[in-house]
Formats: C-alpha cells, structure tokens, sequence
C-alpha cells in the first residue's frame, strides 16, 4: 500500500502525526538510522526494534553494485534480504552525484561516475534509479536528484533545479511498484526564489510525500534552517515532509520547529566508531583519558542496552583497543539517543509545550565539557 499520513495535532508549525505503512503506523516526527548496504552498521533488526525504530534506510547505489538489485529481488526483497520486519525507505542515489561524480559528468540523461569499489565506470538515470529500487521492493523510493553543493552560483543551482524536477517526472513514469510509495525531493540551493520554485514544481507531480535535499552539505546552520523555511511552506499539510542527512540532535528540534516529520543521518553510527556519543550536555569522546577510571554509565538515567550494562571506562577500554563491541554499544546508545529524543518531542507537541522542551533541551545541550 502507499504510505499515508495523519496529522493529529500541532503546535506551532510542529507536528504530530501518524505514518501508515506496510508494517504498521508509527508516530511522527521519527528518526530513521541508516543502513546503507541493507545493515545498520554493526547492528541486528532486534536491536533496532529494542530501540523503537521504526523506518530505516538503505542505499540504492550502495546495493546496486553490491549485492545487485536482481540478487535482493530473488531473495524477495530487502525485508526478506536483511530480515528487518519494518519499514524501510531507499535514497535514490542522488547523492552519489554529489559526492562522487565531477559537474561535467551531470548531463540531461543521467550521471556519469566511476564506482567507489574498483573504478569502474558507470551511468546512472532517473529511470534507472527508480527500476532499481522497485527490484529492492522499499515501502518508501526516492526521486532521482542531483544534491547542490554549497556553495553554488544561481546559474548553476538554477540549471540543477530545473533537471531534478524534469528527473522526477521521468522516475514518476516509469515507477511501476503497487506496494512502494515515491517520493519527491526538493532542490534549490540557498536561493529563496529556487527553493519556492522547486517546492510548487515537485508538488504539481503529485507525489505520496515530499523530501527537502541539499542541506547539511558545508553550510552554515541559519542558511540551512532558511532552506527548510524558503521550502517547506509550499508543501502539502497531508503528505509527510522529509528532511534528508540532518541528524544533529539541535538540528532535529530546529527541523520539527519548522514542521518537518522524519529525519535521517549516518550521524549517530560514524561518531560511534570513532569513539564518540551523544548526551543531554552535549557530545563526549570517550577516548578521552578522563574516562579511564569513570565506572558510570555514558549517561544517567538512558534506557539503552549500552547505558543499562556497561561503563564509560569499559566502553573507553574497548575503543581504544580497537575492538569491534565498542563501536556497537556506542552506536546502540546513540541510535537510541536521538529516537529517544523524538520521543519526548512527540510528547511535548501532546502537551503543548514544545518550545519549552526546545529550550531547555538546547540549553542543556550546549553545556558540554
């Protein structure tokens, strides 16, 4: 079925809302953690359940080369494929054109890039994007887009913006997954006018929920909380808004305030591996040697598993020996951090005082040693 959304309540332009999927209705606003080759990193599907997951994601360019779509399609697609028994929501490959593919290589048809694996040229379409992630059988496909650096000329975020929208329209023909909604993604780069313009454009196609690409790519906060502003007004209230790659605990509150619904970032699993984890004072390197002898908890009073059963100076030990467990219990915590976080912005919407919980979650927050 297509994905449906309910808006139950707001507050301001915070929202409270349910997401209809093929796996049962979940609350938003949600985080979706990452799980870009069909595993969030080091994680099982049990131990995102434990943690009140609901949506994640997979990468379509990431499984288009490794395993290849075909191989997810024989297994009966990717919930089958990873035994995840949720939803699941695929990017387009989109951003592979931002991170890997030179300007010159952008043309009308498509997107010419070499594989991150062994070189090997390859070439990449709206068309294509989508027939993938039909294969891949996601409950939630994106548009093919190409995500604007910053920063970029007008000329240039004018000529990207315009491409994406044809893009989408070309992916919208040829999507032909009864059970897979699509969404549009909108562009413009850090002009009102482009971000106004792709919005209305986007909408017009008619798509079952909307994304706000092209922020958190290198510039400052206050641009991209105007990005979100400069788009986000011309969006459907009946259709779920997405805010793609922002996963900073202070960005999700800035990114609710604005009346976005789902949120997605590597963020929480990337400073795990490298020794780092969110807390209510702000983020904390654990391989600090003031952890060394610490025998508490990354944080008082956390539900996690990691929080629950281990210490800071265990997780410190195992960090600083390169063993694998401590980049898992710190991705658990931090996973956990920021659906817990959701959480208590949810509720806060329910009570009506989530500027309050805003507040003094940033005040805190910006407390760190």
């Amino acid at each position: 079925m297509k994905i449906k959304y309910e808006l139950i309540k707001n507050t301001g332009q915070a929202r409270l809302g349910k997401l209809k999927t093929n796996y049962g209705t979940y609350d938003t606003p949600m985080f979706m953690p990452v799980g870009t080759l069909a595993n969030v990193k080091t994680l099982t599907p049990e131990e995102l359940y434990n943690m009140n997951s609901a949506v994640i994601l997979a990468n379509t360019y990431h499984l288009w080369l490794r395993p290849g779509a075909d191989v997810v399609n024989k297994a009966g697609g990717l919930h089958q494929f990873m035994n995840y028994n949720g939803p699941i929501l695929t990017d387009s490959g989109g951003f592979q054109v931002f991170s890997l593919a030179k300007k010159k290589d952008i043309t009308e048809e498509g997107v010419v890039f070499k594989s991150h694996i062994d070189g090997k040229k390859l070439f990449l379409t709206p068309e294509l994007s989508i027939q993938i992630q039909n294969k891949l059988d996601s409950d939630i496909a994106m548009s093919f887009d190409e995500c604007i650096p910053y920063p970029a000329t007008y000329e240039y975020a004018k000529q990207s913006t315009e491409r994406t929208i044809r893009w989408a329209k070309r992916g919208k023909e040829v999507h032909n997954n009864s059970r897979q909604s699509l969404f549009g993604i909108v562009q413009g780069g850090e002009y009102e006018d482009l971000r106004k313009y792709s919005a209305q454009e986007t909408v017009k196609l008619d798509f079952d929920g909307y994304a706000i690409g092209g922020t958190s790519v290198g510039e400052d906060k206050d641009t991209m909380y105007k990005m979100i502003d400069d788009a986000i007004k011309y969006l459907p209230l009946d259709k779920p808004r997405y805010l793609m790659g922002v996963g900073e605990p202070i960005d999700l509150l800035e990114g609710v305030a604005r009346g976005i619904d789902m949120f997605d970032c590597v963020l929480p699993t990337r400073l795990a591996r490298h020794g780092n984890a969110f807390t209510r004072k702000g983020r904390i390197n654990l391989k600090n040697l003031k952890y060394k002898e610490d025998f508490t908890p990354i944080e008082d009073g956390c539900d996690c598993y990691t929080c629950q059963n281990y210490t800071k100076a265990y997780i410190r030990h195992l960090i600083t020996c390169e063993e694998t467990l401590g980049g898992r219990l710190l991705s658990i915590h931090n996973i956990r951090f920021l659906i817990k976080e959701m959480e208590e912005i949810r509720e806060s919407i329910k009570n009506d005082n989530f500027l309050e919980y805003k507040e003094n979650f940033i005040r805190q927050y910006k407390n760190s040693d």
